[in-house]
C-alpha cells in the first residue's frame, strides 16, 4: 500500500482524500476537459473513481421521477453542538485490530456525508467529496428499506396479504421463479430465483437488470428486455422458496409491482403521500426511472443525508414523528424482531454472525437493538434504539460489497452507540 492509497483484494485505491472530486477535477471546467468528463454513455459513471461525483449527480445522468416533500414546513432537527469534537476523537479497534478515531475513519470509509442523531437531535454533521447539505445522493438499496415499510403498511392495513402467492396479485408469473412464492418469501428475500448480484461478475444478472431499465447503457445490438417488468418476466427458478436468506433486488421490484398493480399509486406518489410530507423533509427525493416510467424499487432513490436521517428518526419512534403516528407501530415492531436468523446465517454473511432479515431490514439482535437499512458503496442507515441513536451516512466507496467498508463502520457506529448509553 501507497501513501494516498488504501487496498482492497489486492488492489490499491487511491484513499478519500486523494479521489475528492474536487481534488481529481471531476466534472469541472467550462467545458470539462475528456478526461474529467462522466457522461451515461461512456458507462464508466460507477467506475472509480467517477463513482465519487456521481452518486451526488445521479438526476445528470438517468432519467428521474421526483418524490415531493409537500407544502409543510421542514422539521427541526436542531443544531450540531460541542458533542462533534468528542465523537470525531472517540478511539476504536476496526475489526482487523487497527486502532482509529472515528475523524480519521471517515476518509477510508470514502464517506460523502454523515449526520447522527441522538435523541431526534443533530449532534455530529459532515460532508465531504461532492455532497452538500442540499444535495440527494444516491441510496442504493437502502431504497428497499422503504419499500419495505410501505408494503408491510399495506399488508397491516389489509390492502394486501403476506400469505398470498405472487400470481395471486400478478398473474403474469405464474410461470416463472415467483409461481409459488408467498408475497412474505419475497419481502424477506427468501426466495429461489437463478439470478446473481455477484457486482464484481461482469457477467452477473444485476447487469442486465441495470440495462433492462436503462441504469447502464447499452451496447450495440442490444436485444434485451426492454424495461424492468420485461425482466423480471424472465426470471426462472432455482431452489426452494422460504428455506434461506437470498439477497437479490429483484424481489423489491416485485413488490413494487405489486403495490403498483393493486393500488394503483406510483411508487414516487405513495413515498411522498405515506413518508416525504409527513417527515418534515428539507428536499425533494428522485427515483430513477426506466423507459416507461417504472421507477427502481429496489435501489433508485436519491436523497438528502438530513431526510434520510428523518426517516431513521421515525423508526426509531416506533413509526411516530413529531408526535404524530406516520407509520402503525405494529409494523416497526414486526421489523424490530426479525426474522429467522438459522436461515439467514446460511447466506455466508460471516462479519453479520447472528443478524436476520426482515422487510427488507437487516436486524442485529445485539443488545442496542441495531437494524439497518443497508446499500452498496457504503450507503447506511443505522438506528439504535437502545441508545436512542440514528446515524445516516452516505458514501462512495470503491467496492460496492458491504463487506469492504463494514471492518470499519460496525466497530465504530457500535463504539458511538457505546459512548452515547454512557453519556
Amino acid at each position: 500500500m501507497n501513501a494516498g492509497t488504501l487496498n482492497f483484494d489486492g488492489v490499491d485505491y487511491p484513499d478519500g482524500q486523494a479521489s475528492d472530486p474536487a481534488t481529481l477535477g471531476l466534472m469541472q471546467g467550462a467545458p470539462p476537459p475528456m478526461s474529467a468528463r462522466i457522461r451515461f454513455e461512456d458507462d464508466r459513471f460507477f467506475d472509480f473513481p467517477q463513482i465519487r461525483w456521481s452518486l451526488s449527480h445521479m438526476r445528470e445522468l438517468v432519467p428521474t421521477v421526483e418524490v415531493w416533500r409537500g407544502e409543510g414546513p421542514v422539521s427541526d432537527l436542531g443544531a450540531v453542538n460541542g458533542d462533534a469534537a468528542e465523537i470525531d476523537a472517540l478511539v476504536f479497534e476496526d475489526l482487523n485490530g487497527r486502532q482509529r478515531t472515528w475523524a480519521s475513519s471517515l476518509p477510508d470509509t470514502y464517506t460523502d456525508g454523515i449526520v447522527v442523531l441522538h435523541r431526534g437531535k443533530r449532534i455530529y454533521e459532515r460532508y465531504l467529496g461532492a455532497l452538500k447539505p442540499q444535495r440527494s445522493h444516491a441510496c442504493f438499496s437502502v431504497t428497499k428499506s422503504y419499500v419495505g415499510v410501505l408494503v408491510a403498511a399495506l399488508i397491516h392495513e389489509g390492502v394486501l396479504d403476506a400469505n398470498r402467492k405472487v400470481p395471486y396479485y400478478l398473474e403474469e408469473f405464474a410461470h416463472t421463479a415467483y409461481a409459488d412464492a408467498s408475497l412474505r418469501n419475497v419481502l424477506d428475500m427468501q426466495i429461489g430465483v437463478a439470478y446473481s448480484e455477484l457486482y464484481s461478475d461482469p457477467m452477473a444478472q444485476i447487469w442486465d437488470y441495470c440495462r433492462a431499465g436503462g441504469l447502464r447503457a447499452r451496447p450495440a445490438g442490444y436485444a434485451g428486455p426492454g424495461n424492468i417488468y420485461d425482466f423480471l418476466l424472465t426470471l426462472r427458478p432455482e431452489g426452494e422458496h422460504g428455506q434461506a436468506f437470498a439477497y437479490k433486488t429483484v424481489n423489491t421490484e416485485l413488490l413494487c409491482w405489486i403495490m403498483k398493480r393493486v393500488t394503483g399509486v406510483p411508487l414516487a406518489d405513495m413515498l411522498s403521500e405515506r413518508i416525504w410530507s409527513q417527515l418534515g423533509c428539507e428536499q425533494d427525493a428522485y427515483l430513477s426511472v426506466d423507459s416507461i416510467g417504472v421507477p427502481f424499487g429496489g435501489g433508485g432513490l436519491n436523497a438528502s443525508l438530513r431526510d434520510l436521517a428523518r426517516f431513521g428518526e421515525l423508526m426509531r419512534c416506533g413509526g411516530a414523528f413529531d408526535n404524530r403516528q406516520v407509520i402503525p407501530a405494529a409494523v416497526v415492531d414486526d421489523i424490530r424482531r426479525g426474522s429467522d436468523p438459522g436461515k439467514f446465517a446460511k447466506a455466508g454473511y460471516t462479519l453479520l454472525p447472528g443478524y436476520s432479515y426482515r422487510s427488507k431490514w437487516w436486524i442485529s439482535h445485539d443488545g442496542m437493538g441495531t437494524f439497518e437499512a443497508r446499500g452498496i458503496h457504503g450507503q447506511r442507515l443505522s438506528i439504535a434504539p437502545r441508545a436512542e441513536l440514528v446515524i445516516a451516512r452516505f458514501a462512495s466507496h470503491p467496492i460496492a460489497a458491504s463487506a469492504a467498508n463494514d471492518p470499519i463502520t460496525l466497530p465504530a457506529f457500535s463504539a458511538l452507540a457505546r459512548m452515547l448509553m454512557a453519556s
